[in-house]
C-alpha cells in the first residue's frame, strides 16, 4: 500500500502543474451572500494572463461558487492508452480492488453496495464528452459590455488610476479581453433624464441642430477612448436608439405607446447616420447599428423608459426604403444593420414577418440582435429557425443583465446564481448559432443605477465610489470564461455527450480558435463531478467542483479523429 501511495503521488506531480493567478483575487464576503466578490482599489486589482498551451498538454482555468477565480492548471494529455499516468491509475485501482476484496467478506452484493456508498460519499459522478473538430458551425464575433451614461458616471467618480484599472480589467490582455461595446444613441433609462439629439427646433426635418449631448462628451466618449486605447483587439461598437426626439413620434413623448411619424422616416435614417458621423469625428468608429431598442415596448406600452414602437411592416418599410439606402449610399456603407434588438419571442415578428412583407429588406439586413430577458421561457429553437432560413445572417446577443425583475434584488453582491444565469444563457446562445454576447451596463453603483425611472439592476462590476473601490462580481468571471479564451474568428465545433452518471447534465461548448488552439468550456451546476473529454485521440480528465465553470485550451491537432478507448469507469471515481 505504501508503494502504491508513493507511486500515485509521484504520478500526480508529473502530470499536473499548478500555476497561481498572476495577481489573485482580493476576496470579500458580504453577510448572507453565497459567494465572494474580488475587490479592486488604487493599490491592488487582480488580473491574469492567458497561458498559451504547449503541444502534449492542456491548460484549465476554473472559477467556482466556493471562491476559485480563474484557477490555472497545466496537465498532460493521455494519448490512446499509452500514458504512464493512466496505466498507473489502472494498476493502482486493480491492486486496491484486489486488497479490498481480500479483507472483506466474499459477498458480491455487499462489495457492490460498499462501492456505491463510497461513490456517493465522494460526491463525484462522471461525464464523457467527445470533440469533433470536423463538424463546424458559426464564427464568433466577440464579447463585451455597454457604455451607458450610468456606467460613465460611476466610472468618472473613480480616481484616474482606478478608472484605468477598471477598463484594463475588461479589455486588456491582463483582463477579460472584451472586443465589443454597445452604446446608446442619445439617452436610455440608464441616464439621469430622458434626452435625444436635435430636440430643438421641433419638426426639424433636415436635422439642422444635430449635435452630441453633454453626456457624450463628459461620460461616454472618454470611456470609449480609454477602451480603444487599452483593448487587446479591435473593438466593434454597436449603436442603438431608445427613442428619437419626441417631435418625431406620434405621442410626442419619450415613453408610452408610439410610432414614428411617416413624414420623418427619412429623417430618422439620417438621425442614425449623423450619429455615426459625429462619433467618427471623435475617432470612435461604429461597427453596427440596430433598428431601435426593444420595439415591442413601444407597441404595447410595456416600459416606463424611452421607447419607440414598430410593427413588422413599418420596420420593413423603413429599412428597405430609408435606412438601408441611406447607409449603403454613404461613406459608412460598411456599417452593419441589425434588426429586432428585442427578446427571442420577437424574432418571428421583427424578422420572419418583416421579411415576408418586405422581402427585399433582407438585402440591407446583416443580422439579428437579441436580448436576454425572455430566454428562460422562450426555447433556443427560435434561433435555429432563423439561422436555417437565412444562414448568411448572423445573430448577436446585444443586452443582458440580472436583477431586472420586480421581485428580484437589484444588486446582489457575490451572487453565484446570477453568474450561473449568464453561463447558462451564453452557452445556450453559442450552441444555437449566436456569434457574440454583449452585457448591459459596464459598471453601476451599489444601488444599481443611476436610472431615471428607478429601473435598477445588477452589473458584473459594482462601484463603491465613497470607498474608491469596485467589486468584481461572479458574473464578471463568468463572462471571462468565454471572452478570454474564445477570440474573434473562433469557429464552434461539435461536442457529443456519450455517457453520464450525473443527475444534472454538464453544460459544454467548444471552438477552434485563430490561435491554433481548441477551447472547451464546461459548466457544472450540480454536485462535484469528473469529466472525460476526448479530441482526436487525446484524452483530458477534469475534476469539477460543485457549481463551477472551467475553460480548457490545447493546441489544435491535425490528424485523425480517433476515439480514445479509455473508459472512465475503470478508475477511482474522484480521480
Amino acid at each position: 500500500m505504501e508503494v502504491i501511495s508513493k507511486l500515485f503521488a509521484l504520478t500526480l506531480l508529473s502530470c499536473v502543474v499548478y500555476i497561481n493567478t498572476d495577481k489573485p483575487c482580493a476576496p470579500k464576503q458580504f453577510p448572507q451572500k453565497e459567494s465572494i466578490v474580488c475587490v479592486c482599489n488604487a493599490t491592488y486589482c487582480d488580473d491574469f494572463i492567458r497561458q498559451a498551451p504547449e503541444e502534449g498538454s492542456y491548460v484549465t482555468y476554473t472559477s467556482s461558487k466556493d471562491g476559485m477565480r480563474f484557477k490555472k492548471e497545466v496537465r498532460n494529455f493521455q494519448n490512446d492508452g499509452k500514458s504512464i499516468f493512466r496505466n498507473t491509475l489502472s494498476q493502482m485501482y486493480k491492486s486496491l480492488r484486489h486488497i479490498f476484496i481480500k479483507v472483506m467478506p466474499p459477498n458480491k452484493n455487499q462489495t457492490t453496495k460498499i462501492k456505491k456508498k463510497t461513490h456517493k460519499q465522494n460526491g463525484t459522478c462522471y461525464d464523457y464528452l467527445e470533440i469533433d473538430p470536423s463538424t463546424t458551425y458559426q464564427t464568433v464575433e466577440g464579447f463585451g459590455s455597454s457604455v451607458t451614461d450610468a456606467a460613465g458616471m460611476n466610472w468618472e467618480n473613480l480616481d484616474p488610476a482606478l478608472r484605468y484599472e477598471m477598463i484594463k480589467s475588461y479589455f486588456s490582455e491582463e483582463g477579460l479581453e472584451y472586443n465589443m461595446v454597445r452604446v446608446p444613441i442619445g439617452g436610455s433609462d440608464f441616464s439621469t433624464h430622458p434626452y435625444a439629439y436635435n430636440e430643438l427646433p421641433e419638426d426639424d426635418i433636415n436635422l439642422t441642430n444635430y449635435t452630441l449631448a453633454p453626456e457624450d462628451f463628459q461620460l461616454k466618449i472618454p470611456m470609449l477612448h480609454q477602451i480603444l486605447n487599452l483593448s487587446a483587439d479591435a473593438v466593434h461598437i454597436v449603436g442603438t436608439v431608445w427613442s428619437p426626439p419626441p417631435w418625431m413620434k406620434t405621442n410626442d413623448a419619450y415613453t408610452g405607446f408610439s410610432r414614428l411619424k411617416r413624414e420623418y422616416y427619412q429623417t430618422y435614417a439620417e438621425y442614425h447616420m449623423k450619429f455615426i458621423e459625429k462619433y467618427e469625428a471623435e475617432n470612435i468608429p461604429i461597427w453596427a447599428i440596430t433598428t431601435t431598442n426593444e420595439p415591442v415596448n413601444g407597441v404595447f406600452n410595456l416600459a416606463t423608459f424611452n421607447t419607440l414602437g414598430w410593427t413588422a411592416g413599418e420596420l420593413g418599410n423603413w429599412i428597405l426604403n430609408y435606412l438601408g439606402p441611406t447607409l449603403r449610399n454613404s461613406t459608412f456603407n460598411k456599417v452593419k444593420i441589425l434588426t429586432c434588438d428585442d427578446q427571442r419571442y420577437s424574432i418571428p415578428f421583427f424578422f420572419n414577418i418583416l421579411i415576408k412583407e418586405y422581402p427585399e429588406a433582407i438585402n440591407y439586413i446583416d443580422g439579428i440582435a437579441v436580448h436576454y430577458y425572455g430566454d428562460k421561457i422562450i426555447p433556443a429553437s427560435v434561433l435555429d429557425i432563423a439561422t436555417r432560413n437565412h444562414p448568411d445572417k448572423f445573430i448577436l446577443a446585444t443586452e443582458a443583465c440580472e436583477g431586472s425583475m420586480p421581485w428580484e434584488e437589484d444588486v446582489d453582491l457575490g451572487s453565484w446564481g446570477r453568474a450561473n444565469g449568464y453561463i447558462t444563457d451564453i452557452m445556450e446562445d453559442l450552441n444555437h448559432h449566436v456569434v457574440g454576447w454583449i452585457d448591459w451596463n459596464m459598471c453601476l453603483n451599489t444601488q444599481g443605477g443611476p436610472n431615471w425611472v428607478s429601473n435598477f439592476v445588477d452589473s458584473p462590476i459594482i462601484i463603491s465610489d465613497d470607498k474608491q473601490e469596485f467589486y468584481k462580481q461572479p458574473m464578471f468571471y463568468a463572462m471571462g470564461h468565454f471572452s478570454k479564451f474564445i477570440p474573434r474568428g473562433s469557429i464552434r465545433i461539435e461536442v457529443t455527450k456519450n455517457k453520464s452518471s450525473c443527475r444534472k447534465p454538464i453544460q459544454h461548448v467548444a471552438f477552434l480558435t485563430p490561435r491554433n488552439t481548441t477551447v472547451v468550456v464546461l459548466a457544472n451546476r450540480g454536485n462535484a463531478r469528473s469529466v472525460k473529454v476526448t479530441c482526436q485521440g487525446d484524452t483530458m480528465f477534469v475534476h469539477m467542483n460543485e457549481h463551477s465553470i472551467t475553460s480548457i485550451e490545447f493546441v489544435t491537432k491535425k490528424g485523425s479523429n480517433e476515439n480514445s478507448s479509455l473508459d472512465i469507469s475503470d478508475f477511482i471515481p474522484d480521480f
